[in-house]
């Protein structure tokens, strides 16, 4: 890829600028000061659950190292960080009793940003359930969802005027298929009727903790983020049509209609047939709740293939280290097709970024392909915000390389390096060129 010229003075002055990390991928501190197992704690036991045979038991050890973290965000100029909490550490059992040396770490977490005058972005759910909910059912368990909602208020009530958004999932696309539809991430369950049931409950949770939040103190603006993509057929037959329609409506149509239309898409719908989730009456009502904002996860398109085996995506910009096809046009092609399909919210681009394989070389790493993938991708959102789609702000992923679910430590998204065994962390050339994009923006 070529670098492309783009300046952070095309942007609205108030803009929001950050970086994303999530807790169970940095924290480590697994079971410190009272926290309990998530469900990814146990998956990471499960032999060959992790490609490289790795757990979160220290990943980059944020929970200890939390202020140099805070030093490091601080210094690239960013105003923003976007971070998840984890809800076994606050909550060990799920419901019942709070931990208060949990709620003592973000407590000092927040302290320390604001410090810096970075807005905090807090994600109540990425994806790390505690444990003692899961041998409850888990998201099967319709009950879970109201458990998330008690979550929800109490965090809202403790932190809502020192939070500038609170998200209550992120990407529960993958919490459903990847955690219930395949295995690959936890709690490691491949059954087609779970997923689709899991995915009505996460929704369902998501409303039930909009209204709890709306009831509890502060000023936090409240959201869901979402994983998307456009769906493009391979070919222009029947088939590959056939199919991107499809792959559109059970991702990206099964998600918003539910918020946006009371309703899941009568594609998507209609090929579950018996496996089509179970809804009580009202439930449309609870999860359509009014948005103060959507994220959105952009990484790459559906390319979708009929044929067997599928016909590759061209991938004229190659592809990153996920095998993942770099498509900075996708993004604009999604925003205003959300735009013309939803009443949308203002929106953040809440993750984008790539993995590589990058190494310390003479105490530095060069990534240039990476810093050539956000530029290219701001560049086509801008375009988006020129024809109209309101985006607030962007959060590139990740601040820190870190545990990468279930490929373990062997993926680096970080525009920061961090060396595993000493915890050192390097800038990239990425971080520094981010730093020196916003050090000229405009204030």
């Amino acid at each position: 890829m070529k670098p492309i010229s783009i300046s952070a003075q095309q942007f609205p002055p108030d803009f929001a600028w950050g970086t994303a990390t999530s807790a169970f991928q940095i924290e480590g501190a697994a079971s410190a000061d009272g926290k309990a197992p998530s469900i990814w704690d146990s998956f990471c036991t499960r032999p060959g659950a992790i490609k490289d045979g790795s757990d979160g038991r220290v990943a980059c050890d944020h929970y200890h190292r939390y202020r140099e973290d805070v030093a490091l965000l601080a210094g690239l100029n960013v105003d923003a960080y976007r971070f998840s909490m984890a809800w076994s550490r606050v909550q060990p059992g799920g419901k019942g009793a709070w931990n208060e040396a949990g709620f003592g770490f973000y407590d000092r977490l927040l302290d320390a940003l604001a410090e810096k005058s970075i807005d905090a972005h807090l994600t109540l759910y990425h994806w790390d359930l505690p444990q003692a909910l899961q041998d409850e059912g888990g998201w099967l368990n319709r009950d879970t969802a109201h458990r998330f909602a008690d979550y929800a208020y109490e965090v809202k009530r403790r932190f809502g005027d020192r939070i500038a958004a609170i998200a209550t999932h992120n990407e529960p696309w993958c919490t459903a298929n990847l955690g219930y539809g395949n295995a690959q991430f936890a709690p490691g369950v491949a059954d087609l009727k779970q997923s689709v049931q899991v995915s009505h409950h996460l929704l369902l949770s998501h409303g039930l903790a909009m209204e709890a939040m709306r009831a509890a103190p502060g000023a936090a603006r409240l959201g869901i983020v979402l994983n998307q993509w456009t769906a493009d057929p391979a070919t222009d037959s029947e088939a590959d049509r056939a199919l991107a329609e499809w792959e559109y409506a059970r991702s990206v149509q099964w998600f918003m209609d539910p918020i946006f239309k009371k309703r899941y898409p009568e594609l998507a719908l209609r090929s579950y047939g018996d496996k089509a989730p179970l809804i009580e009456e009202g439930d449309f009502d609870i999860i359509a709740q009014p948005l103060d904002f959507l994220g959105c996860n952009y990484y790459f398109r559906a390319w979708c293939s009929a044929e067997d085996p599928p016909r590759p995506a061209p991938a004229p910009l190659g592809t990153t280290d996920m095998d993942w096809e770099i498509y900075p046009q996708g993004l604009p092609e999604l925003l205003l097709k959300l735009q013309a399909e939803y009443p949308l919210p203002p929106l953040y681009i809440t993750e984008n970024g790539m993995a590589r394989a990058d190494a310390v070389q003479n105490g530095t790493v060069h990534d240039p392909e990476r810093i050539a993938f956000v530029q290219s991708h701001l560049a086509a959102l801008l375009d988006a915000m020129r024809q109209g789609v309101d985006v607030r702000g962007y959060f590139l992923w990740s601040l820190l390389d870190n545990f990468e679910w279930n490929s373990g430590y062997a993926k680096r998204f970080g525009i920061v390096h961090v060396d595993y065994e000493t915890q050192q962390r390097t800038l990239k050339d990425s971080a520094l060129w981010y730093r020196d994009f916003l050090a000229r923006r405009a204030r």
